[in-house]
């Protein structure tokens, strides 16, 4: 699809899309850089790739149809077949008698409409649409397989018998166990889920997801098949086949077109067989941001000034699974530059980074948290990364190391930033030493995002202000929120917490009905100032150490809870979901 500088350029102008004299400078750049006008508009940020496509359109004269948000028939989508589809960004959304309509990425291709309309023998309308519209499409093709995932495995279920010792090698290489496997995985990459649990019960095998941090029941599978499915899934991990009584641990990868999944595997013997839970690692998602992760205002600000410091600690605290491990990464992301080294000590690893020295615990033959640390402090590190300080030989010479001219990360379990301080003094640790070495402490909770398709606004009801406070100090929150400087621009000064507005969703097909779609995280980010290491010298409670940083503008995980349910990003269930203690 070629569309010239000057015809854009002049197009523009007529439109009055963007600013006539921003129009001309990068014109006149695109020109002398001899790059496309369209990729400058779009790198600044001028237009957005929906309203380019249309513009397009119109210069071509052909419909712009934006499909992102569709949900196209099955019989009406497979007249492309998929490798068609994929190869030359085309798919089919219409028909209507001996007419098909077709949304493309470039519909100057006369050639590929030439060749679906001899392959269908139907006249074919080509409309213009934009590169996500074509990705949510094609991600339909294997959705709709989903309504035969279930016949298959039925099917391929009822030819797999029980097996011995002796069979398991056979029939871990059976075709029937390999197309159940590839289905499960297959179905769990589909929903994006985070883990995927096969649990072995006496009568039956019943197979959950974790999606968005919640269990699903995904599907019930015969008894008769969890001796093959553990022995694939053993196979495919390079595991013992013939070893039932102990624990196992391994990973393994796959990459298809489109994604690079890694899967990291735990087998289980409980006492109807073997369990398994399989943790799936997105390799091929792109590298997240503190913004994107939730972090806003001075939190934000905070946490990028303390990370650029050459030493001190960065603690980040709260339960299993609530994305502390993530948080580390996208912080080493930001500190990984050719000038410094960066050495982890993780157990297990969970992402590969390029150019970071990954170390793994390994607890059997001595390599434990605290063995690798101190190995690893001979290795010249700047910037140290322990995935968990689990006792007090582990925290001591992180401290030290932290005190000594190296920036030290790594993750506590407390409920509050502020419960980490006497944490490590209970551990064994100095309080001069704490108030000194520790920068600052994220505590954290990941919530579900409200589906934006579907979600709807409501007030609270006198009756639900009244629950609330039995939970949440209301009045303490609000003020906050009146008082933050960016916060406050959305709340009336005399507002209530009747004015202000709730969000909640009923339910849809992008949702798949359940009200949500992906996690954001709610945070408190304390940072150690003199005021807050003088309490921790003087071996100040939690309680203190809180009202001491609230005092100096620290925003609580319950107030940065409220602040995304006004913003419309959460629910106020999914706040009470994770911060209930």
């Amino acid at each position: 699809m070629k569309i010239e500088n000057i015809q854009l350029r002049n197009f523009l102008l007529d439109s009055n899309l963007v600013d006539e004299a921003k129009v001309e400078q990068l014109y006149n750049e695109a020109e002398k850089k001899k790059k496309p006008l369209s990729d400058l508009l779009l790198e600044k940020e001028l237009v957005n790739e929906v309203e380019l496509r249309k513009l397009f359109a119109y210069i071509l004269g052909v419909p712009f149809v934006n499909l992102e948000k569709e949900t196209i028939p099955s019989d009406i989508l497979q007249i492309i077949p998929e490798p068609i589809a994929k190869k030359y960004n085309i798919v089919s959304f219409e028909k209507k008698g001996n007419n098909l309509k077709v949304a493309m990425i470039n519909p100057d291709d006369l050639q590929t409409i030439d060749f679906i309309h001899k392959k269908t023998g139907l006249k074919i309308t080509p409309c213009l649409t934009t590169s996500e519209s074509i990705k949510e499409i094609l991600k339909q093709y294997e959705k709709s397989l989903k309504a035969e995932f279930g016949d298959i495995i039925n099917k391929d279920a009822e030819g797999v018998a029980e097996s011995s010792d002796e069979d398991l090698e056979k029939i871990a290489q059976d075709l029937p166990i390999i197309r159940i496997v590839d289905t499960l995985l297959k179905h769990a990459i589909l929903q994006g889920a985070s883990d995927i649990h096969i649990e072995p019960d006496e009568k039956e095998v019943r197979v959950r997801y974790r999606i968005d941090g919640v269990l699903h029941d995904a599907m019930i599978l015969p008894r008769q098949v969890i001796s093959g499915l553990v022995a694939r899934i053993k196979v495919l991990t390079n595991l013992k086949l013939d070893e039932h009584r102990l624990p196992q641990d391994g990973r393994f990868k796959i990459e298809k077109e489109g994604y690079k999944i890694a899967f990291r595997v735990s087998i289980l013997p409980i006492f109807d067989g073997e369990k398994i839970v399989m943790r799936l690692l997105n390799e091929s998602s792109k590298g997240l941001t503190l913004e994107k992760m939730g972090l806003t205002g001075n939190a934000l600000e905070i946490i990028h000034r303390e990370i650029k410091r050459p030493n001190g600690m960065i603690l980040v605290t709260g339960p299993t699974g609530s994305g502390k491990t993530t948080t580390l990464y996208t912080v080493m992301d930001i500190l990984n530059r050719p000038e410094v080294n960066i050495s982890t000590v993780e157990d297990p690893v969970e992402y590969r980074m390029p150019k970071i020295n990954q170390t793994q615990v390994n607890s059997k033959i001595g390599m434990t948290f605290a063995a690798a640390l101190r190995s690893l402090l001979r290795q010249d590190p700047d910037i140290i990364m322990v995935g968990e300080i689990r006792d007090s030989e582990t925290m001591e010479i992180a401290l030290h190391a932290a005190m000594t001219g190296h920036l030290v990360l790594s993750t506590l379990h407390t409920n509050s930033a502020a419960g980490a301080l006497p944490r490590l003094t209970d551990m064994g640790a100095e309080p001069f030493l704490v108030a000194s070495t520790v920068n600052v402490i994220i505590a954290q909770r990941l919530v579900r995002k409200l589906c934006p398709d579907c979600r709807t606004e409501y007030k609270l009801t006198e009756k639900e202000i009244e629950l609330l406070k039995d939970t949440f100090d209301l009045d303490e929150i609000l003020k906050t929120l009146k008082n933050d400087s960016e916060f406050s621009k959305k709340i009336k000064k005399t507002a209530t917490w009747k004015d202000i507005p709730f969000f909640k969703s009923k339910g849809c097909e992008q949702c798949h009905k359940e009200g949500y779609r992906g996690r954001v995280g709610i945070y408190e980010v304390l940072e150690v100032n003199d005021e807050i290491g003088k309490l921790i010298t003087a071996n100040a409670s939690t309680f203190e150490i809180e009202k001491k940083a609230k005092e100096q503008g620290m925003i609580t995980m319950s107030e940065d809870g409220f602040m995304k349910i006004i913003e419309g990003a959460t629910s106020i269930e999914e706040i009470l979901r994770v911060t209930k203690e």
